[in-house]
């Protein structure tokens, strides 16, 4: 897979008083990127298409370089205690993900060039929160490792992190492209995990994503240079063999990653949901998605807001729980699980 070179780009004039702005424009020219400008990197308009999904499909192909005005830093319970935002939307098609929601009308890929700003706003709430170690999720709102090569960011938190005693970085990411963050003085402080899943998951619903053997690899790469590692295994999806493609994708990564670290990994087991309103606007953008939304073959789950989703019945769950605990306890002995549904 190649790194993303996006079709074209929207700055926002005082994007360029900051050195990341500058940076950034600097590569999108030298990548012959066609250059807009835009006053707000929340009203970008006029983006091509005849239909709905065609705009849809070129705004993931759209980066927008701004500045991020609103610096409180959204809450990430239970993965931290706070997003830190240095960009919003992702350059994949996974079908089954929840930004098609949040993210509503503006699919595009954004990033924030006051990471100064960003930083000292996360240090004010490191000393708050003295001697807690709070811990800050940077893919909340997007996969920051897929846009690294043109922002620099995430090099940049890894190595604010690690000079923080109370402070921590994680986040997670479907991408391969690590290479440029294997040097950088991280101290421990950074968690990284990959998202992974089922051999048919990847090819039924990742679209423009790494592959999984590049994930893999990329995970021996990053536990090998001191980094912290964690796997998402999301969502997991009943289909017919998923008990053995499961079972064979823990065996891959228990043969992938040396023994020696198999203890200090994390995993997070989320199970398939779905809403209503998700369910529509998938529809919407993957008309021929082969994902299995199906009220009726669910159970209803009250969520927060008011919101309910559809989970998996009581004894599916059960199922997939009873699945990955026997599987993790035999191939990553002391490794920490938690699951999410």
């Amino acid at each position: 897979m190649q790194i993303f070179v996006p079709d074209r780009a929207y700055v926002e004039p005082g994007a360029l008083q900051y050195p990341m702005g500058k940076e950034i424009l600097e590569k999108l020219h030298a990548m012959g990127v066609e250059i807009l400008e835009t006053t707000s990197h929340n009203q970008i308009r006029g983006l091509p298409g005849d239909t709905e999904l065609q705009k849809y499909r070129n705004a993931k192909r759209t980066l927008v370089v701004g500045v991020r005005k609103t610096l409180k830093f959204d809450t990430s319970k239970p993965s931290a205690e706070y997003a830190i935002p240095i960009a919003t939307g992702c350059i994949g098609h996974c079908h089954y993900c929840y930004l098609q929601t949040t993210l509503g009308a503006k699919p595009y890929i954004r990033v924030y060039v006051n990471i100064e700003e960003i930083l000292q706003q996360a240090q004010m709430y490191i000393h708050q929160r003295q001697p807690e170690i709070t811990r800050f999720e940077a893919a909340c709102t997007s996969d920051p490792l897929s846009i690294e090569h043109l922002t620099g960011s995430l090099r940049r938190l890894i190595e604010f992190m690690g000079n923080q005693p109370y402070g921590r970085l994680r986040f997670v990411t479907k991408y391969h492209w690590v290479d440029s963050l294997l040097d950088a003085k991280h101290g421990g402080h950074t968690r990284f995990r990959f998202s992974v899943n089922a051999p048919y998951m990847v090819k039924q619903f990742e679209a423009n994503t790494s592959p999984l053997s590049k994930r893999i690899e990329a995970a021996c790469k990053v536990v090998r240079a001191g980094y912290p590692l964690g796997f998402i295994i999301a969502p997991v999806y009943l289909f017919d063999g998923w008990q053995d493609e499961y079972t064979a994708l823990l065996e891959e990564l228990s043969r992938a990653i040396p023994s020696s670290y198999h203890a200090q990994i994390t995993f997070e087991i989320i199970q398939h949901r779905f809403t209503k309103p998700a369910k529509r606007v998938i529809e919407k953008h993957y008309p021929k998605t082969k994902l299995h939304m199906e009220e009726t073959d669910r159970q209803y789950k009250w969520g927060r807001y008011g919101i309910g989703k559809y989970v998996y019945r009581d004894e599916q769950q059960q199922q997939i729980r009873a699945l990955f605990e026997e599987k993790i306890a035999n191939l990553f002995s002391g490794s920490n699980i938690e699951y999410f549904t």
